[in-house]
């Protein structure tokens, strides 16, 4: 950005050469013009905002390097006019003195939004994608794929609809020249000119702007889907990574719904940020290229009754109009934020109950449990019902207010330009031309009166946004803040936990663990009422999580201190997972259940097809392969989730309530399997169990949990009728 803050300061300091010559002619052959003082002027502000532009965001910078580049060509094309350069075949084309100063005005502009607050909360979800090295393929139709950093790509689309807009505004001013000849051609009566003009100016920048408004939207569809790939990637990655889709549970609310996060909220910032920054600075071409008509229309326009004449009256009409009606729709609609976030709020989490109550189907109908369920979902969707009626009360009333501002929009400005007309100060063309102006311009103005709604949505999905990614950073901090204890020595097969604790965000204490050893090759059970933090001291001995303070050590390694890509490596290597409940893919059959650890790593076909055979034959299940889950008993089910935590080979085995939705016969049966799995591969078993009385039998130590706390750690006897020797 730096050499072009240069250009714009060359071209600013031709502009202040030629404009401050006084008396005679200087060596460009300009006379002394204060309008060329004043776009030196703001260009030198230009170019020290060009040059400081590293200091806003990356997204608003494609813009300012846009105004910038405006500015040396519009700035110079003017001073060529006044120098009188400009060749005479092209003289339509001129640049208009106010055209160099106007871009300079949206240059600087676009740095002072930078620093507000809601602009800066926006740029910071959208700028990531405009300073990333990522590279992706980009297939240009038959000439193949191209090899494209993704960041300079989108910046490329961004420039092209910023010029395709701005060309279209151009199109639209010179249509409005047109407007005004046509019709001054009807009121003369003048056939030869109505049919020149209709064929020779009207359907040639018709044409152009049909072409160009079908470029546009090609151009607008590849930056918005390309946007948002690279966008979901991101989110769903952090989301998943290092522990991210664990941890993230315990953020609260900050963090419900992330996959209505995700896959609806990131959709709808792209399209209102696109709606909300090409749009505006359309609107903003518009209103500056049509106010320029207002003021110079060539009428003397009188206050009623007087004699006192006021420049640009149809411009100031529509000023007072449009800011009394954007302040008034502030006031109505501004409820509609909040509203808005709680009714996405609700969407998901009704939609989150439904997907649950599909999963959990075959529970609810043996229990009978419908109504208790219908009456869930009815709270959810009564939640929905009553926000919903809040927002179409403040919209009615919004929509009330914006249906009649617009209805009077389409007659003022007659009403304002009429009495001349019939005075005879101005033509019907010109008549016209004043009232398409007029409406251009209050539309302009009027653009948040338009929007308001779509913008009140647009801040509550920015807000989703916004705190999803705080809690999914606050979520990976989890356990890496200090205090932390020092890592004492530690090279054996052991797994030994260290003044472990775990807390909460808000500082709450959930897990103390002092000192346990889990000996390498034998079976730890711990027990503890529910809530009591059996499940969470799992998670964090299997890598799921990491604590605020303490250690914990597993062949020489502490799992507190590990990067994300190396705890990764140790869960893949080392651990072997058997949940309580979602063990199995309900439309994958019982082999590819068994298969899919192996497939996410990427094993080959042949080692996957060995391995999956072993797991099997260990759990006495070779012979249902392709049986679904659906087709099995609990207790076929339960060995299939174990089948699938052996495929890796594990070292260390982890069971959240293995026996918990199984009756007392099956549920020891399952013990005994994994005693003997533990028996035969002399693997270590860490197990987390109500049933105590059951599981103690196979258990070589107890460990029990109350309040957060390790109580106590004893040791057990096997039983005899296990009939398995040590």
């Amino acid at each position: 950005m730096r050499p072009l803050s240069i250009g714009v300061a060359l071209a600013a300091a031709i502009a202040l050469v030629a404009g401050i010559t006084r008396g005679g002619v200087d060596v460009l052959g300009l006379a002394a013009d204060p309008t060329l003082i004043g776009i030196g002027a703001v260009g030198l502000m230009l170019a020290l905002t060009t040059f400081r532009s590293s200091l806003i965001s990356p997204f608003l910078r494609v813009f300012s390097t846009i105004f910038a580049v405006e500015y040396v060509v519009t700035g110079l094309a003017y001073v060529a006019v006044e120098a009188g350069w400009w060749p005479p075949s092209l003289a339509e084309a001129a640049p208009p003195a106010s055209l160099p100063t106007t871009i300079a005005i949206f240059g600087l502009l676009v740095h002072l939004i930078s620093f507000i607050p809601v602009i800066r909360q926006i740029t910071r979800l959208a700028d990531p994608y405009f300073e990333t090295s990522d590279q992706r393929d980009l297939q240009i139709g038959g000439l193949g794929a191209r090899h494209v950093t993704e960041r300079r790509f989108a910046s490329a689309l961004v420039v092209a609809l910023v010029v395709i807009n701005q060309f279209q505004v151009a199109i639209n001013v010179r249509l409005s020249f047109f407007n005004r000849d046509w019709f001054n051609a009807i009121q003369n009566k003048d056939s030869a000119a109505f049919w020149s003009l209709l064929f020779g100016v009207f359907c040639f920048w018709a044409a152009i702007f049909v072409a160009s408004n079908l470029v546009e939207y090609y151009a607008e569809s590849v930056l918005k889907i390309r946007w948002r790939r690279w966008m979901s990637e991101r989110y769903y990655g952090l989301w998943l990574g290092d522990g991210g889709l664990y941890r993230t549970a315990l953020i609260g609310q900050a963090a419900d719904n992330p996959d209505q996060r995700i896959s609806e909220d990131v959709r709808s910032f792209i399209n209102s940020t696109y709606a909300f920054s090409i749009s505006l600075l359309s609107t903003v071409s518009t209103l500056v290229s049509f106010s320029i008509i207002l003021w110079t229309i060539p009428a003397d326009f009188t206050i009623p009754g007087t004699d006192i004449t006021v420049p640009g009256l149809p411009f100031w009409v529509a000023l007072v109009f449009s800011i009394l009606g954007t302040w008034l729709t502030h006031l109505i609609g501004k409820p509609l934020v909040r509203l808005e976030f709680n009714q996405e709020r609700y969407e998901a989490d009704f939609r989150f109950a439904l997907a649950r109550l599909r999963e959990y189907s075959e529970q609810v109908s043996l229990l009978r449990g419908e109504n208790a369920e219908g009456r869930i979902l009815g709270g959810r969707f009564g939640s929905i019902v009553s926000n919903f009626y809040a927002i179409v009360g403040r919209t009615v009333k919004l929509l009330t207010f914006t249906a009649t501002y617009f209805q009077a929009n389409a007659v003022i400005p007659y009403i304002i330009v009429a009495p001349y007309f019939f005075l005879g100060k101005i033509t019907l063309g010109q008549m016209t031309q004043t009232a398409g102006a007029f409406s251009r311009v209050e539309s302009a103005l009027a653009f948040f009166i338009a929007r308001y709604q779509s913008l009140a949505t647009y801040k509550a999905v920015v807000e989703r946004l916004t705190t999803f990614r705080l809690a999914i950073d606050e979520a990976r901090r989890l356990g890496t803040k200090p205090p932390r204890i020092e890592r004492p020595e530690h090279s054996g097969r052991d797994l030994v936990l260290h003044d472990l604790v775990l807390c909460l965000p808000d500082g709450r204490e959930i897990v103390r663990v002092d000192r346990l050893t889990i000996e390498a090759g034998t079976t730890t059970l711990v027990s503890g009422p529910s809530g009591s933090g059996k499940s969470t001291l799992l998670n964090l001995m299997a890598g799921l999580d990491r604590p605020t303070a303490g250690s914990i050590l597993s062949n020489g390694r502490n799992l507190a201190e590990l990067s994300s890509l190396e705890l990764a490596s140790y869960r893949r290597d080392t651990v072997g997972m058997v949940f309580q409940s979602f063990n199995l893919m309900p439309r994958m059959t019982l082999e590819e259940n068994v298969e899919l650890p192996l497939r996410l790593a990427e094993v080959d076909r042949s080692e996957r097809a060995a391995r999956v055979r072993e797991a099997l034959e260990r759990v006495r299940l070779a012979k249902r392969t392709g049986h679904r889950p659906s087709e099995l008993s609990g207790g076929e089910q339960q060995r299939t989730a174990i089948a699938r935590a052996l495929v890796n080979r594990p070292k260390i085995l982890f069971a959240d309530e293995p026996t918990g939705n199984l009756d007392s016969a099956t549920g020891e049966a399952i013990l005994t399997l994994l005693r003997e799995i533990q028996s035969s591969m002399g693997m270590t078993i860490v197990m987390v169990t109500h049933e105590r009385h059951l599981a103690e039998r196979f258990a070589d130590r107890l460990a029990t949990m109350g309040d957060g706390k390790l109580l106590s750690t004893t040791t057990a006897a096997v039983h005899a009728s296990t009939g398995i020797s040590r």
